[in-house]
């Protein structure tokens, strides 16, 4: 992602377009695109600055508060897919992707292995 502008054009940016002149003519002069001029301008008739807002963050994970329903699910239900595991959290009202559910098991440790006394589908039908 790449830097917001400096601020001092910005400052400069909105004060021509408050001094009358037109968005497309400042943006022509400073070298900015016109939707830029438009969004500083607004921003400093909004909040009396045209400062950028902040950038990037961490988002708070979404299934912390379900963490033990899911670890009750693996638990019961080793077998249970991630799709599976979706279609439970959507019945109590949490809607998230696959890869959601993925990220979060990933980061608690949680890991889906697979049975080695079991055999392959492959194998099995070789086995028939």
């Amino acid at each position: 992602m790449t830097r917001p502008l400096s601020l001092d054009l910005r400052e400069r940016v909105v004060a021509s377009v408050l001094a009358g002149e037109s968005c497309r003519s400042v943006a022509e002069r400073f070298g900015v695109a016109v939707s830029s001029v438009v969004k500083w301008s607004q921003r400093q008739r909004a909040t009396g600055s045209a400062a950028p807002g902040k950038m990037g963050g961490h988002r708070k994970p979404v299934l912390d508060p379900h963490r033990a329903f899911i670890v009750e699910r693996i638990t019961q239900m080793p077998h249970l897919t991630l799709h599976g595991l979706k279609a439970e959290l959507a019945a109590r009202g949490v809607k998230v992707s696959h890869n959601t559910i993925w990220l979060f098991l990933r980061r608690e440790g949680l890991r889906f292995k697979k049975n080695t006394v079991r055999p392959r589908t492959s194998a099995r039908r070789r086995l028939s």
